[in-house]
């Protein structure tokens, strides 16, 4: 076992990801807005095409099964974009579906997703995604590459086009006009300059203007909220019948069998000390039973390590714990609130827990860090900044948000704090679970 331990964040913990002097953040905005545009266009055109023949479909009763899958899948390719929003420009789009229930039939899932707000926004995104999204995506990359066609005419590839060829509005005829074309393409590089860095976080508000719910549907945020905090209601009457659940069959039952055993040897002890010494040996090995459950109990309600030392030093003592080599990224200059810290703490948990058990994986990446305020785009957090936390894995992949999953539950804890949980995880690997939850540090 293995953990490795970063303090820095190696340029992708300021909430930007992108920020960088020079031609290496030109150059990485360039790469991530084409491989994006590459993505993002076939993703929305089958996303969008897949929907419209579903729903279509309903009357029939095809459609009835197929929908819900279908959305479901559409917000997985939303949840997507929200995070690369979040990690690449520091841009934060909300989320708001309301939640499903974990073994809904097909009918109350399909017609309960039809009847969200959300499930429409995303469907008007989807059209906007394919055409404006993909042109502000594909723009970094055009910036940078359209250049490199004015020097090269300029060096004399005009000679392959003997009957002339534009470069943008100068006809290119002879090395004079050649020339003009590399001038162009130098003006072009010179905004690149300029426009590179600022064009990506573009395309991501474009995605928020079209995904964020507005204030008009204010009233449905609401509903959200109170669903998920009855779960959470719900959730905490279940654990505190699994802690007295816990104290009765394991060390209220131990110390009970030590009283006996207490009894039995005042009994014994003038008739056969003998007996009374082995009995008093399995007293104190009862107490000593008992108190490690009581401890383990005790840690499995809010460990010590989190309450002393924080968050980050309690994820840390987390990966230590696993069985496969862990590295953890932390850069946290506070601590949150208590609840928050916990449900963080138990969120990452989880996932490491299917990351070990399911993902067959052999290595695993978690990066924790904390947006605030003043960070470039957070004003989606509402003014108290957003804790960030992403585990990835090597894995197998496959994993996804539904019912049985474990992934659910977490998606339940992190939304009483109104917090999101995205998923991204392709067949054959790598999964990244990443959580945020809106919170100030003190």
């Amino acid at each position: 076992m293995t953990t490795e331990t970063k303090s820095d964040s190696d340029g992708y913990g300021d909430g930007g990801g992108i920020r960088g002097a020079g031609a290496r953040g030109m150059g990485r905005a360039a790469l991530r807005g084409l491989g994006l545009a590459l993505v993002l266009l076939p993703g929305a055109v089958l996303c969008f095409t897949l929907s419209l023949v579903s729903i279509v479909l309903i009357p029939i009763g095809v459609g009835i099964l197929t929908t819900g899958w279908v959305l479901t899948g559409v917000r997985v390719f939303a949840d997507w974009r929200r995070v690369l929003a979040a990690e690449w420009c520091g841009v934060l789009i909300p989320s708001a579906y309301r939640p499903v229930p974990e073994n809904a039939n097909p009918w109350t899932r399909t017609f309960g997703m039809l009847r969200d707000p959300a499930t429409w926004r995303d469907l008007r995104w989807l059209p906007v995604d394919m055409t404006a999204g993909f042109v502000t995506a594909l723009l970094p990359a055009a910036l940078l590459i359209y250049p490199l066609e004015g020097f090269a005419l300029a060096a004399g590839l005009w000679r392959v086009f003997p009957d002339g060829y534009w470069y943008g509005f100068v006809p290119v005829t002879g090395q004079a006009t050649a020339f003009a074309a590399g001038a162009l393409g130098l003006g072009l590089l010179f905004l690149a300059h300029f426009f590179t860095l600022r064009l990506l976080p573009v395309h991501f508000r474009l995605t928020r203007w079209m995904l964020a719910s507005n204030q008009r549907e204010l009233a449905e945020r609401v509903k959200v909220l109170t669903d998920t905090r009855r779960d959470a209601v719900d959730t905490s009457a279940a654990e505190l019948r699994r802690i007295e659940r816990d104290l009765h069959d394991g060390a209220q039952a131990r110390l009970v069998a030590m009283g006996m055993d207490l009894g039995t040897i005042e009994m014994l002890l003038d008739k056969d000390p003998e007996q009374a010494k082995r009995l008093l040996s399995q007293a104190r090995q009862s107490s000593a039973d008992a108190l490690t459950e009581l401890r383990e109990l005790v840690r499995g309600i809010h460990p010590p390590v989190l309450a002393e030392r924080g968050l980050g030093d309690a994820v840390r003592a987390l990966a230590l714990r696993m069985p496969v080599p862990t590295e953890t990224n932390v850069d946290l200059p506070g601590r949150a609130e208590a609840p928050v810290e916990a449900a963080a703490y138990f969120a990452v948990s989880e996932v490491l827990t299917n990351a070990v058990k399911h993902a067959d994986a052999d290595r695993i990446w978690i990066d924790l860090h904390h947006v605030d305020e003043g960070a470039e785009g957070a004003e989606g957090a509402g003014g108290v900044g957003m804790l960030r936390i992403s585990v990835t894995d090597n894995g197998k992949g496959g994993a996804a948000i539904g019912a049985g999953s474990g992934l659910a539950g977490v998606e339940r804890r992190l939304g009483t704090f109104d917090g999101v949980l995205a998923v991204s995880s392709p067949a054959g690997g790598p999964t990244m679970v990443t959580l945020e939850i809106p919170c100030a540090l003190s």
